[in-house]
């Protein structure tokens, strides 16, 4: 045995439902030196701490009835695609026990038919059903002892049990094989539906390729291509991309242009446009021109195996409400039990029958064995997770990942949310909002386009700006480019920053300045309707830049950074969901922060904010409202993020947070602020979803119950409810796959 404590993670086969998950957490974690040992039925796999060997564990695994497939924790590369899910019948032929319980249905249907439907008595049938009872049985008889003996805990498969063996005590031979069966065909449905969900997930791995055609580094022609393994691929390396294939690695466009399909990543419907420089991920579609793509990260950290690994960690986290389901079934099975044990004797100490007293009526045994079937609780233990695995999967599938089910659970109950300003309302980076030429006929704001005197102010500023990398600059380069303007001068002459005051160079044998408002007021003479125009930009929160050519006053070039399309139309949406509070919270000045806070709509501003002073809005925000969302970029927003009950990072995909789906409760992939008011729809959907599944799971146990204790419910009927409940939830559950937002 190992001396120091050690980690080993296991994917362990052959669990059909919630309650097999739990038999074989506690039978592990009963072997010496397990420190932590927890399983997930959702992605089956088991981690293990402590001093304890590998094979030990692997031993206690199947000493109780399951199979450890393989070791070791999340691939390390995207494998390759896996073949579809088989059916049903195809998911019950492939296992042992499966195959048993379907032998065990064609046994006990003569008995169901003759005995159970028609009243009819026919021995060579009963004899049929007890056979079918005995071999359906044996699989689960088997792992209701191991679980008694290893773990020390009644399980579902002991009630099972002790009810059908019970039935045949009593004579009861048909409802004893039908109690197996159904029970059997219920478990393996359990298991079917949730290899179902599982697969939802895989399926967002097989889009990536497995090979990629890589550029030899001594020659750039076609023929120095070679088709590899993306495994073999390393950073640095320049793949091609054809036209229609999709992306097999993470990296930036090396050379060519594209517009790409990016939704498989980050939920965006429309096509994003590719150009040199531009970052690309894994799984996405190429559209129509042909890229060469410098490889960024190894095939085990693009972005989309990331994401996989972290849906995968978010369904082992248990949300507070699957918690205290898993507490309350631990005494369940046991209590259970002994109240079926005190149905059964203590009415007959009062001078009940005891037996049954004829074929239409029920003795006290039989209810006490019918209430064992009755009580399983195989409904409410799996009516959580599945509805949860299912939420997480949606939301990863559009681009949102939760960091688990108590993400997903404390979202659904936040009744304020608190916005950053720059990079998460706006787009974090200056852009060109008008240019106000001098000789411009008319007055105002004149947007870019409407004035050949303002696109002729735009081109001159950008041959002097054309190679600074001040923000500012980029801006007036990026708005050239966008009018076709950057090829009308070429790059400025003799560009020199005059500090303090602007920047100069010579363009077509003029001197054209760039500069500040103050600058102009002391040196350049310019249109007094400009001039307070200009100041009545900066009291707004935009930014006015002067330009001047020969000495002579041109126009201003007003700057600012832009509110992002999708931000007014997500605060809408939030408050259409009844959010009690949107608020923006920013350590912008004062107008800055009222001007976009108008044009987004949020309901309340505080600006001139520290990171510490964001921290304390945010914990006063939950003393007003209740829970609180923090949505931010994941970098300088990070005291506040943590410190609201949900944190929410935005554009990880984007390279502006990549650490973020690390950090945030909630990580929306794209820049698309409408993912914020899907994910705040689904949490709540999941959150009714796992309400009504618990009210169903608890109601038919209740009124079964009772048919139970009044003498017309029998055995059967009661684990096909039993079935039908269990089935009923999970596909419920499983309804959150297919989740779209309501249009508000």
């Amino acid at each position: 045995m190992p001396s120091n404590p050690t980690e080993l993670t296991l994917t362990v086969k052959g669990m059909d439902c919630a309650g097999c998950a739990r038999t074989v957490e506690t039978g592990v974690a009963r072997l010496d030196g397990v420190e932590l040992c927890e399983l997930s039925f959702a992605t089956e796999r088991l981690r293990v701490r402590g001093a304890v060997e590998r094979e030990t564990v692997v031993q206690r695994v199947r000493e109780l009835g399951y199979e450890v497939a393989e070791p070791d924790s999340a691939p390390a590369a995207p494998s390759p695609a896996a073949a579809p899910a088989p059916g049903f019948l195809g998911f019950m032929w492939a296992r042992a026990e499966t195959r048993l319980a379907l032998i065990g249905a064609l046994l006990v249907m003569p008995g169901l038919i003759l005995h159970e439907l028609l009243g009819l008595d026919a021995p060579w049938a009963a004899g049929l059903a007890v056979l079918a009872m005995a071999i359906t049985a044996w699989p689960i008889a088997r792992s209701a002892w191991r679980s008694l003996v290893i773990s020390r805990e009644l399980t579902i498969n002991a009630l099972m049990t002790i009810a059908a063996v019970g039935a045949v005590v009593i004579g009861a031979y048909v409802e004893a094989g039908m109690v197996m069966v159904l029970f059997a065909l219920g478990e393996a449905l359990e298991g079917y539906t949730a290899d179902r969900a599982r697969q939802s997930i895989r399926s967002l791995m097989e889009v990536v390729p497995q090979t990629a055609l890589r550029l030899h580094p001594s020659c750039c022609s076609s023929g120095c291509e070679e088709r590899v393994p993306v495994g073999e691929l390393r950073v640095g390396d320049i793949i091609v991309v054809r036209p229609g294939e999709r992306i097999p690695m993470d990296g930036t466009v090396h050379a060519g242009e594209s517009a790409v399909n990016q939704a498989p990543i980050t939920g965006e419907s429309s096509l994003v446009e590719k150009e040199p420089g531009a970052e690309i991920f894994a799984g996405s579609i190429n559209g129509e021109g042909s890229l060469e793509v410098e490889i960024t990260r190894l095939a085990a950290d693009t972005t989309i195996s990331r994401m996989i690994r972290l849906v995968e960690e978010a369904q082992e986290r248990r949300a507070p409400v699957q918690r205290i389901v898993d507490r309350f079934s631990r005494w369940y099975t046991p209590a259970v039990v002994a109240l079926a044990a005190m149905v059964a004797v203590l009415p007959p100490l009062f001078g009940q029958p005891f037996w049954n007293p004829s074929p239409e009526e029920f003795g006290w045994l039989y209810r006490g064995l019918a209430l064992l079937v009755v009580a399983c609780p195989c409904a409410l233990v799996i009516s959580t997770p599945a509805s949860l695995v299912s939420a997480l999967s949606a939301a990863a599938r559009t681009g949102v990942l939760f960091k688990g089910g108590a993400s997903l659970e404390a979202l659904s109950k936040v009744r304020a949310v608190a916005f950053d300003k720059t990079g998460t309302l706006t787009a974090g980076r200056p852009a060109v909002v008008a240019v106000r030429a001098a000789a411009c006929a008319g007055f105002g704001y004149e947007q870019i386009g409407h004035c050949d005197s303002c696109d002729e102010v735009l081109a001159l500023a950008n041959a002097v700006e054309r190679r600074s990398e001040h923000p500012l600059a980029h801006a007036i380069v990026s708005a050239s480019a966008g009018r076709g303007l950057d090829a009308r001068y070429p790059t400025a002459e003799g560009v020199t920053a005059l500090t303090g005051r602007g920047v100069a160079g010579v363009v077509a044998g003029r001197e054209v300045l760039i500069g500040s408002h103050r600058h102009f007021d002391a040196a350049i003479p310019h249109d007094q309707r400009h001039c307070a125009a200009a100041a009545q930009d900066a009291a707004s929160g935009y930014t006015p830049v002067f330009v001047s050519a020969g000495g002579a006053y041109l126009g201003t070039i007003t700057v600012a950074d832009t509110v992002r399309a999708t931000s007014r139309e997500a605060v809408s949406r939030l408050k259409a969901l009844g959010l009690r509070a949107v608020v923006m919270l920013t350590g912008d000045q004062q107008a800055t922060a009222e001007r976009i806070a108008a044009e987004v709509g949020v309901t309340e501003v505080r600006a001139e904010l520290l990171p510490a002073q964001k921290v304390a809005a945010v914990e006063a925000l939950e003393r007003q409202y209740g829970p609180v969302a923090m949505v931010g970029d994941g970098i300088n927003d990070t005291p506040a993020l943590a410190a609201a009950t949900v944190g929410i990072a935005i554009g990880a995909a984007h390279g502006g947070a990549s650490q973020a789906m690390e950090t945030a409760d909630v990580t929306l992939m794209s820049d698309d602020l409408r993912r914020l008011p899907f994910a705040f729809g689904l949490s709540r959907a999941a959150m009714g979803t796992v309400a009504v599944n618990i009210a169903l799971s608890i109601g038919i146990k209740l009124v079964f119950l009772a048919l139970v204790l009044a003498g017309t419910g029998t055995m059967w009927m009661a684990v096909l409810a039993d079935v039908g409940t269990s089935l009923l939830v999970t596909l419920n559950g499983m309804r959150l796959l297919a989740y779209r937002e309501r249009e508000p």
